[in-house]
């Protein structure tokens, strides 16, 4: 892409989304795909990657292309998300407000819980016999 104005990352679980913008049609490109190719049938996470242009007017003067590595695709449309609202913050200072009621700038640290030693997995426990 040529004339990349702004770069931003963001994270969710284990999955990292970096986005360029540039000034274009209001094309969004997910690995060199477009979000219905990348996400196929699943309207949920394509609801979740396009709200933020729904807080912000202005996509049509801007393309967006994204870089998403790690993870499974819900925490890759919740990264890709959180990476647009913060490229969306950089171009456009006014957006913060609503960016923010709608939960988009936050982080979500939720994390998956490491297995313990002694247990099937992380808080499962074998079962119990008393005799």
């Amino acid at each position: 892409m040529s004339n990349v104005s702004y770069l931003s990352a963001g994270r969710r679980k284990n999955s990292i989304a970096r986005v360029k913008v540039s000034k274009g049609s209001g094309k969004l490109i997910i690995n060199d795909k477009t979000v219905d190719d990348y996400f196929g049938g699943l309207e949920r996470h394509k609801r979740v990657v396009m709200k933020p242009f729904s807080v912000w007017s202005g996509v049509k003067g801007y393309d967006f292309d994204v870089t998403v590595t790690g993870g499974g695709v819900t925490g890759q449309a919740g990264a890709i998300s959180h990476s647009l609202a913060r490229a969306i913050l950089s171009l456009n200072e006014t957006s913060k407000d609503a960016l923010r009621k709608e939960g988009l700038l936050t982080r979500d640290s939720r994390m998956v819980e490491r297995k313990k030693p002694g247990r099937p997995k992380a808080r499962k426990r074998f079962q119990f016999s008393k005799r």
